[in-house]
């Protein structure tokens, strides 16, 4: 039995309102393109009947393939999981269950590929039901990492919805640190990409597992991982509070040797030592988030474990992936 040309990777985690609509409007798309397939499902530690609609679905569809997490691991490396065990010898597809990436988009990737690029990533051109707030924070977060990136440039409203070739996925597999924030590393890999613009879609059914916590700290996380550019800011902001503090005594021995030495006042103290502590605090507070990942990359510990494989029947039977990677 030959392996499929192209694999659809999906991170699930309690999707079970969206996930047969999404494996119907997959399927229509995809027979469309006349080439071998599979869909690699990833339970991320789900609560609800994710699982069971998954096993159900590859019961049904030959084509579909389950990689069941042992908990919760959270969405990068779950979609490292699911890259792991795809099969795909042409090019592997990176989307969401909640259709705000349409798979309708599919083979405006699939042409891209065709035309000799082995990374096609969709940009958002539209983004249909998200606030006005998550879209400027969401486009704020993009010109940042875009700046603080330096030679490796992340594409601006683009998330993880995108076509690789074998040769970049394989590159990708190859990097496996424990902080993952995979659009950096999708960019870091290099080849030859292309950018395809579509309209987003709102959230089909389920609610969004994305609070406004959850993306603070995926923005701290791809910052850190991505760039060393916190601690270059740290430096200078200590360059400018030393230069800020020189000439402050500079004008006081002026203003001591013209006019005295009256009693300094307390509030302005008390402002200088708040002033200078919290600056402190804040930089010890950035060097501590780099030293803790050193600290959980020196543990040397696996991205995941996975506790139930079922590989696609349009796959070999001899899977090569680990299930601890």
């Amino acid at each position: 039995m030959s392996r499929p040309a192209l694999s659809i990777v999906v991170p699930c985690f309690n999707e079970q309102e969206v996930l047969p609509e999404f494996h119907r409007r997959l399927v229509a798309v995809m027979e469309e393109t006349g080439l071998p397939w599979e869909l690699v499902l990833v339970n991320d530690g789900s609560r609800d009947s994710t699982l069971r609609i998954m096993e159900d679905l590859a019961a049904r569809d030959g084509r579909v393939a389950v990689v069941n997490l042992s908990r919760n691991f959270g969405k990068e490396i779950a979609l490292t999981a699911g890259l792991d065990h795809a099969a795909g010898t042409g090019a592997v597809i990176v989307t969401d269950a909640d259709l705000q990436d349409p798979p309708e988009v599919i083979p405006d990737l699939l042409a891209a590929w065709r035309e000799g690029f082995d990374i096609a990533y969709a940009q958002r051109s539209v983004r249909h039901g998200e606030s006005w707030l998550k879209k400027t924070t969401a486009a704020g977060f993009y010109r940042l990492m875009e700046k603080l990136g330096g030679r490796v440039a992340l594409p601006r409203d683009t998330g993880d919805f995108r076509l690789m070739s074998r040769r970049a996925l394989d590159a990708l597999l190859s990097m496996r640190e424990q902080h993952r924030f995979m659009k950096g590393l999708f960019a870091w890999v290099g080849f030859p990409s292309v950018a395809v613009p579509y309209e987003r879609a709102p959230r089909a059914a389920g609610e969004t597992k994305w609070n406004w916590w959850k993306l603070w700290n995926l923005s701290l996380e791809g910052i850190t991982s991505f760039t060393v550019g916190p601690l270059k800011i740290a430096t200078y902001l200590g360059l400018a509070v030393s230069f800020a503090a020189a000439f402050y005594l500079a004008l006081l021995l002026v203003r001591t040797m013209l006019w005295g030495n009256p009693v300094a006042g307390y509030p302005s103290l008390m402002a200088v030592v708040l002033f200078l502590g919290g600056v402190q605090m804040m930089m010890l507070g950035v060097i501590g988030e780099y030293l803790g990942r050193i600290f959980n990359e020196t543990k040397g510990r696996p991205l995941y474990f996975v506790e139930r494989h079922i590989p696609s029947r349009a796959a070999d039977r001899q899977v090569s992936q680990r299930d601890a990677a």
